[in-house]
């Protein structure tokens, strides 16, 4: 009975070893990863901005079909092409960034449909508030990339989120729509 159970211990050990070398980490590529942000302006046109700075990092385990993602986005880089515009998006009405430069999303959560992330679930913390959030994919790959000689997976997310669950209220008065489309494009390298 004792070599049975040092058997099952040992096989375990084994799987544990084997499910912990298929893990791999990957850090995110910022000159292929871009967060898009589309809010209604007055039901007449769309506005629509992106953060030009990001980091993050991707544990992911294909084999497993799990992962975490960690994204942290620079809220003092917003771009929408127009100064005036971004430095009111900046200010204390909206992303606050002198008091919440960053926003971050963190996930432990990703489900596949076949060998590809269909989605991924976790948090989305902005201006101080953590709330929920799945970003749902349209596309997922992963490729050798022939200049970096490295696997880089990556995709298109999308997700739409309440602002005001964030605090985020300004123009909701004057009838500014409270969602907000989030579009992130991502693409990450093994390390």
């Amino acid at each position: 009975m004792r070599f049975s159970l040092l058997s099952i211990a040992a096989a375990a050990m084994l799987l544990t070893g084997v499910t912990q070398v298929q893990a791999a980490n990957y850090a995110i590529d910022p000159n292929h990863t871009f967060v898009t942000f589309e809010i209604g302006h007055f039901g007449t046109s769309t506005n629509r901005g992106r953060f030009d700075k990001k980091e993050g990092k991707v544990e992911f385990d294909r084999a497993g079909t799990n992962g975490k993602v960690e994204i942290v986005i620079d809220t003092t880089s917003i771009n929408t092409g127009t100064a005036a515009f971004d430095k009111h998006l900046q200010s204390a009405d909206l992303f606050d960034s002198v008091k919440h430069p960053t926003a971050k999303f963190v996930a432990d959560k990703l489900s596949f449909s076949g060998d590809k992330v269909a989605d991924v679930t976790g948090t989305l913390t902005l201006l101080g508030k953590t709330q929920p959030v799945t970003l749902k994919a349209t596309s997922f790959n992963c490729y050798n990339s022939p200049m970096l000689k490295r696997e880089v997976c990556g995709g298109d997310f999308e997700t739409t989120i309440d602002r005001t669950q964030f605090g985020m209220n300004y123009g909701i008065d004057w009838g500014f729509p409270k969602n907000v489309r989030l579009l992130v494009q991502v693409e990450a390298v093994k390390q």
